[in-house]
């Protein structure tokens, strides 16, 4: 087909974005080129977004796909609703060598070619924001700014990130080289050289159900600008944003010349599992998977062929050792144990809490007071129902309420949950956060703090000093992992002691947050999600390395 978005237009178009966006990630500085503020897109964007989001649900979802041999859907709004919208199911036997087919003129294009590509399918989704946002809303039970700035911009934000390390990686070594090695007397031995950044295959994204966008673009696009095909497999729960995603970026491949089957989607029927029989298909050289460590650690053990990125469950801790600023501290801590009700994998489970107490500029505080004031300014952020419905979003699935409910027998209630009604949603499972006091006096292997109870819940553990604090702080993440830490102190000595023990354990640690920066919020461009070095995942986002190895540099030598 004849190509309507050329290099040249496209470059006119995005180059000084990729530029902005490979300084960015060598500063670490703030930058995002995507307004996080829904008034921003435009008046009517609201209502067209809105809109447009009506007007799929209750439809049938066609792709043009090879392969389409029936049809699936089902899923249902944490916020009550059916969105009755059908997907197209596929025989991988088609699909995956119609998948295939595109890569050699993928490949050829290059690395700015494919980049710019990326990043005019990503300004395509931007410019929808509004819509996605409702997608993610009624998917993952987030509310609906949440779900409009992480679902959004936040997640535009992390797969551009990941389209300019590509770039940066697979630049490194040039494309063509003239060698001379000089012979003395005899004529010099010359060689020219070119080398090619080659895709390693298909890559299969698989889905999370909480944050499909945010956590799946990086591998999406990733995997797409270092030349690869990508399979995108969508949680169940959450389809209609990765659905939406993959037509979009189908029809930019197609305008720009390119074959449309290097994004596809496959959503599974009802019970059918078709992530584990994809994951061990030869065709299959990369997969990205968010989601629980048994399944995590199934793909690692079993997907031999791929390289296996995994983001899956790990226990966040707080140390609580001294403060200079109590009432910010806690302000800090209730949002953000409220957050999307804790669903999200970087919340705070584990606050350590001294048995003696704390130094604060409030006076000394005792274990009791503490984990009193803390319930307080949790029930004082969420005592306003329109508030709390904002923040805390619905419960995504009934495993969380169960975990939920379950929580509160595991020891001494220290903060109720309440359910919250939804006005405008009444059928949302909407409820508090519950804290729960434990003793890390007595070495118990079942403890609950022990390991992660995603959702609603934090446990508030008496320990006998900071140093005990320190300990247990190291032995969970070495066990069961972390993708945050935080901690709060007034003590250079506490500060470097809890900063040796996150450097040894690859942990990303946070200082005496107490103004509007939160423990389990991270900025793209600026801030790595995850480390890549312990259980809770096997690799950051974003950094060099989750990208150098979607390719390798093939090299072809001639006689000059």
């Amino acid at each position: 087909m004849a190509a309507e978005l050329t290099v040249p237009l496209l470059s006119d178009k995005h180059r000084s974005t990729l530029d902005q966006a490979l300084a960015a990630i060598r500063s670490r500085a703030y930058w995002s080129p995507h307004p996080e503020h829904p008034k921003a897109y435009g008046e009517t964007a609201p209502a067209d977004g809105l809109a447009a989001f009506e007007a799929v649900r209750g439809t049938r979802f066609d792709l043009g796909q090879p392969g389409t041999d029936g049809w699936t859907g089902g899923e249902v709004s944490p916020y009550g609703p059916e969105l009755g919208v059908e997907y197209p199911h596929v025989d991988p036997d088609v699909l995956l060598p119609a998948m295939k087919a595109g890569m050699g003129a993928w490949r050829d294009a290059g690395p700015e070619a494919r980049a710019l590509v990326c990043i005019e399918i990503l300004a395509r989704i931007g410019a929808r924001t509004h819509e996605f946002a409702h997608a993610v809303m009624h998917t993952s039970g987030q509310a609906f700014m949440m779900a409009f700035q992480a679902g959004g911009p936040h997640a535009q934000d992390r797969g551009l990130e990941a389209v300019a390390y590509a770039y940066e990686e697979q630049t490194r070594v040039p494309g063509q080289a003239d060698w001379s090695k000089p012979q003395g007397k005899r004529d010099p031995l010359e060689l020219g050289k070119t080398f090619t950044a080659v895709p390693r295959g298909i890559s299969l994204m698989i889905g999370c159900n909480t944050f499909p966008t945010w956590n799946g673009y990086p591998g999406l696009f990733a995997s797409l600008a270092t030349g690869n095909a990508v399979l995108v497999k969508p949680h169940p729960r959450a389809v209609l944003p990765l659905a939406l995603t993959v037509k979009v970026a189908r029809e930019v491949l197609a305008e720009a010349g390119f074959d449309p089957n290097l994004v596809a989607l496959a959503v599974e029927r009802p019970g059918e599992g078709i992530a584990k029989t994809l994951a061990v298909r030869p065709e299959i050289k990369l997969i990205d998977y968010t989601g629980s460590t048994g399944f995590g650690d199934w793909l690692e053990t079993n997907a031999r062929q791929a390289q296996v990125y995994t983001e899956k469950a790990g226990v966040n801790t707080v140390v609580v050792d001294s403060t200079s600023n109590y009432k910010g501290m806690l302000s800090n801590l209730a949002f953000s144990l409220s957050l999307y009700s804790g669903q999200m994998c970087t919340t705070p489970q584990n606050l350590l809490i001294p048995r003696d107490g704390i130094e604060t500029d409030a006076g000394h505080k005792s274990y009791d007071e503490v984990v009193a004031d803390l319930a307080a300014s949790v029930g004082g952020l969420l005592d306003d129902d329109a508030r709390a419905n904002a923040l805390l979003g619905a419960l995504v699935n009934p495993d969380v309420k169960a975990r939920l409910e379950a929580a509160a027998g595991l020891g001494e209630v220290a903060l109720a949950s309440r359910e919250v009604v939804n006005p405008e949603f009444p059928d949302a499972v909407v409820r508090t956060p519950v804290m729960v006091k434990l003793d890390a006096s007595k070495p118990d292997p079942e403890a609950p703090y022990l390991s992660e109870c995603f959702g609603p819940v934090s446990f508030a553990v008496a320990v006998d000093s900071t140093a005990d604090a320190l300990d247990l702080l190291r032995r969970t993440v070495r066990e069961k992992g972390a993708m945050t830490v935080g901690a709060y102190t007034t003590s250079a000595d506490t500060e470097r002691a809890i900063e040796e023990v996150c450097l040894e354990e690859s942990a990303q640690l946070s200082l005496n947050l107490t103004g509007g920066v939160y423990v389990n919020q991270t900025a793209a461009f600026s801030d790595f999600h995850g480390s890549g070095g312990n259980p809770a995942a096997n690799a950051a986002l974003c950094d060099g390395a989750f990208v150098s190895n979607r390719f390798r540099v093939v090299e072809v030598r001639r006689q000059a």
